[in-house]
């Protein structure tokens, strides 16, 4: 039985999906300040490394790795920061303007305390390597020879790995509209294109989400290792059902056919379980020959879609 791929066609409300995301959605920006751990040679390096290679330092580029990033320790502040990426970006939508998201404002409190935790144990991790700070530079020495400088080193890691997070406006300040109801008005001009940008910025990132998922978890069904299935782990399906939750959660019910595919993915593998696809042959073929029919709609559409505008200021 083959499942149709579109549905019948959601009724949308009467508000624009870029308004719906003005009127609930916040602007969130997450700001990491790191210790660099790569610092460019000095002119005088850089002439002494071309000396051995025959070469001008003028036109040589290099550096020095101050510390092992590949410590126990340091691996488990790198691993803090990837949480804290994660969860920004799991929380929110893409908006065209670096470093800024959209949250929504009914989980702004939850993003706000989950952060602080992160704040937490990035402190808490960074205290742990400080600990570790004299042996890992005493590696560096040893490793470094004569380009080891201890002008290089802070006295202490604590406080040069930090975490912050704020709420900007996005809007045209009210004051402006009185100053200058034409610069006001060009100003939110720029915030609606924005925001019909955020749109287009969310539902091609759900595609290509949902492409690389469905992609994937197709592969593993359907290829093959020395004549033997490949290995099908857990996360496969589990992924697809965050991303699920992730989509009724943000989405901003703007594409109708987006909405129908998402559907179509959740119908599939609603109740299989990971073990189920291991053990049985027909339930794979069945689940694969479905996803790859929603897989071929999606690279369609992303094909087909359009490059985004570039945003310009009203003149």
């Amino acid at each position: 039985m083959t499942t149709t791929l579109l549905e019948e066609p959601v009724v949308r409300p009467s508000t624009s999906p870029s308004q719906r995301l003005r009127t609930t959605m916040a602007a969130v920006r997450v700001s990491l300040s790191w210790f660099g751990t790569r610092k460019t040679l000095t002119a005088e390096q850089r002439s002494q490394a071309a000396d051995a290679f025959g070469a001008e330092g003028a036109f040589l580029s290099a550096g020095k790795k101050l510390l092992d990033t590949r410590h126990e320790k340091f691996k488990a502040v790198t691993a803090v920061k990837g949480r804290i990426i994660s969860l920004w970006k799991s929380m929110s939508l893409p908006y065209p303007e670096p470093g800024v998201r959209l949250i929504r404002q009914d989980q702004i409190e939850e993003f706000a305390a989950q952060m602080e935790t992160l704040k937490g144990e990035l402190d808490e991790a960074v205290r742990q390597l400080d600990e570790h700070y004299a042996e890992l530079k005493s590696a560096a020495r040893g490793r470094l020879g004569s380009l080891f400088s201890p002008a290089d080193y802070p006295a202490s890691l604590l406080g040069l790995f930090q975490v912050a997070w704020d709420y900007p406006s996005v809007e045209p300040p009210d004051y402006l509209q009185q100053l200058s109801p034409e610069i006001y008005r060009q100003e939110s001009e720029r915030v609606a294109a924005r925001f019909d940008e955020a749109v287009r910025l969310a539902e091609q990132a759900f595609m290509e989400e949902l492409q690389q998922l469905v992609t994937h978890l197709t592969e593993r069904l359907t290829g093959q290792t020395d004549s033997r299935p490949k290995v099908f782990r857990d996360s496969a399906i589990t992924n697809l059902t965050e991303f699920f939750q992730r989509f009724r959660s943000l989405n901003v019910r703007s594409n109708d056919q987006l909405d129908a595919l998402v559907a179509q993915c959740q119908q599939i593998v609603r109740g299989v379980e990971p073990q189920t696809l291991r053990d049985s042959q027909g339930v794979r073929q069945r689940v694969a020959t479905q996803l790859s029919q929603v897989e071929n709609v999606l690279d369609t559409l992303l094909v087909d879609r359009p490059r985004r505008n570039i945003l310009r200021r009203p003149k």
